[in-house]
């Protein structure tokens, strides 16, 4: 694809994104031009068009962009970091600019105040969203009133009232914040408790992460958007629109967490928390080149959560979080470990923080690492391949032993988690869309063949699946136990290092092989996202001699241009064994850190 039509389709796509949702007067035209009516005789892009300017109307009227400077987004490739920065004065890119400990450090000596701080991240986020439509629920006002009470506790007792004292925080619009609106996407849950009336729990729930995140000191600033339904590996519904990657919108920001990873690509959360049951906390990350963990589940609380399919607990949806380094992801995560939350919460886990965990890795000299190239079903795009071999070559060069992975089908575990997951037909994600007579989005269309649901799939069917899954484990845990024949201390590999997706982001709607994330899911194994680089149209492109493995192999590898991908971030994951938390934080810093020696001894050979 040349420049001239890559950029021609940059503008037609963003410029209908943007114009869509105007932060004047917002046109009511998201998706399909139907108009069912309920109750109050308003039609459903009415009511998504209201609860747009409701949350527009929250943003400072200092803070709102002119049109000048959205014109000017529409036009460009990339949108994050230099474009962003330049919006915004030096005290708030500053501040915007540190990541959690760093904060953290600032707001406990009294450098910072918790009211600068959460500001600053208020107006960067606000900046954000009016570039990028990333957010669903605003709660500036809320956040700010926070944090000065956060500055009378320390003005009082001149200590922090928790290690997360005064960090803003951004949360998937799943999770329950007391006196903010709680959509998930679904028009027909605006002004109601997850799609019910006379409850008497709108706006009054709160998630239990959420209760302890705001124990520790955390402010939360927003919601962030998602796909309807969570069934997409990309972000859209009918309330805030399509989100784009900020790195490089012709792509997408990814899914169902991807609204999280737009804002934080942009700087307008230092942390925030995802959910993932097929690689939405990990896509999104990759995509939009942040660290993120993806944790087993029972180490975090999903107490109170709104969910697609909530009765499913074979294989749970997880909280994931999602960040700028791995120091953040630890810090937060043993933060709310340290809550004890398995006193709240009967399905936490009741496991400490085990540092012993993580300096076991800090301390051996020589790691044993496994490391899956492809899967033999689907190559990576050559973004993709690029950095996992950069990761290759820097650890080697540290000295740690790089074992091949060959593991046992993803194409099984793909059938097993599509029966497990939405061997329901998604009857729950119908009914929540017949709330309003809204129409499914594009990206979730395919689970709703024909217009209506899949029949359900039997009993019979469902637990010979669960039984499927239960071999699985046993045979991917045999597999793992059998690398000690192959490692230097005879124990099996500390973790893998393989691809989240073939993809450095994807192009709207064709993203279709999750061969590389969603057998995590089925093990319930924990994963953590490293970023690398970022594609280059004259460094990434397919060999010559390419042979595909298999017809998804090509199909796969026809949907790769390089002008297209250009500057897309191309990350890479590490795989860890279940409830292997501290221990894959540790390999991920020791991987993290090799990555940036090699990159910069490059740098330096190269001058």
């Amino acid at each position: 694809m040349t420049h001239s039509l890559v950029f021609a389709s940059l503008a037609s796509k963003v410029a209908s994104c943007v114009d869509s949702l105007s932060f004047s007067k917002t046109d009511a035209s998201i998706g399909s031009t139907t108009s069912d009516s309920i109750e109050d005789g308003s039609s459903w892009q009415e009511i998504a068009a209201k609860k747009r300017e409701e949350t527009n109307a929250k943003i400072k009227s200092e803070w709102i962009l002119p049109g000048s400077v959205l014109e000017a987004a529409k036009q460009r490739r990339c949108i994050a970091g230099e474009f962003i920065e330049n919006l915004l004065d030096e005290a708030t890119r500053n501040i915007t600019g540190m990541d959690v400990p760093e904060l953290s450090e600032n707001i406990a000596n009294g450098s910072f105040r918790s009211v600068e701080v959460v500001t600053a991240f208020c107006k960067r986020a606000a900046f954000a969203h009016q570039l990028n439509h990333n957010l669903l629920e605003i709660c500036f006002d809320q956040a700010i009133g926070q944090a000065k009470k956060l500055d009378e506790y320390y003005d009082e007792y001149r200590r922090v009232i928790g290690p997360l004292h005064g960090i803003p925080v951004t949360l998937k619009d799943q999770f329950h914040v007391k006196g903010v609106e709680t959509t998930m996407g679904y028009v027909g849950w605006i002004g109601t408790f997850e799609g019910k009336k006379g409850t008497g729990k709108y706006k009054e729930v709160e998630s239990e992460m959420v209760s302890e995140l705001i124990s520790l000191g955390a402010v939360p600033i927003g919601k962030t958007s998602l796909v309807t339904s969570l069934w997409s590996p990309e972000t859209n519904n009918h309330i805030s629109g399509y989100v784009w990657n900020p790195y490089n919108q012709l792509l997408s920001a990814g899914g169902s967490s991807g609204g999280e990873g737009a804002l934080q690509a942009l700087g307008g959360s230092p942390i925030g928390f995802g959910t993932d049951i097929g690689g939405s906390v990990s896509m999104p990350a990759s995509y939009n080149g942040l660290f993120s963990i993806k944790p087993s589940f029972g180490r975090i609380s999903f107490k109170d959560v709104a969910n697609s399919g909530p009765g499913q607990q074979v294989m749970p949806t997880v909280t994931g979080i999602i960040g700028h380094s791995v120091a953040s992801l630890r810090l937060v995560f043993r933060s709310l470990i340290s809550t004890e939350p398995w006193k709240r919460d009967p399905y936490t886990l009741p496991i400490p923080y085990r540092d012993e965990l993580e300096r076991e890795i800090r301390d051996t000299p020589r790691l044993n690492l496994g490391f899956m190239e492809h899967d033999g079903i689907v190559r990576p795009h050559p973004p993709i391949a690029r950095a996992l071999r950069m990761v290759k070559k820097a650890l080697e060069i540290e000295g740690h032993k790089i074992l091949p992975w060959d593991q046992p089908s993803s194409d099984e575990a793909m059938k097993i988690h599509t029966a497990i997951a939405r061997g329901d037909g998604c009857q729950d994600v119908w009914e929540n869309l017949k709330l309003s007579g809204e129409p499914p989005v594009p990206e979730i269309s395919h689970i709703f063949p024909n217009g209506r649901p899949r029949p359900p799939i039997s009993l019979l069917d469902y637990e010979s699946s669960c039984i499927d899954m239960k071999e699985y484990r046993q045979s991917y845990d045999a597999y793992w136990n059998s690398t000690a024949e192959d490692t230097d201390n005879r124990l099996p590999v500390d973790a893998v290092i393989l691809p989240i997706t073939p993809y450095a982001a994807v192009l709207p709607k064709k993203s279709f092989y999750f061969g590389y994330n969603c057998f995590i899911n089925v093990l319930d194994y924990t994963a953590v996202v490293v970023p690398v680089t970022y594609a280059d149209k004259d460094l990434d492109v397919v060999e010559s001699n390419f042979k595909p493995l298999t017809t998804r192999d090509q199909e796969n590898m026809d949907l790769y241009d390089p002008d297209t991908y250009h500057g897309a971030p191309a990350s890479i994951q590490i795989m860890g064994r279940r409830l292997d938390e501290e221990k894959l934080l540790g390999v991920a810093q020791r991987v993290a850190e090799a990555l940036e020696k090699y990159k910069t001894s490059r740098e330096l050979g190269s001058k």
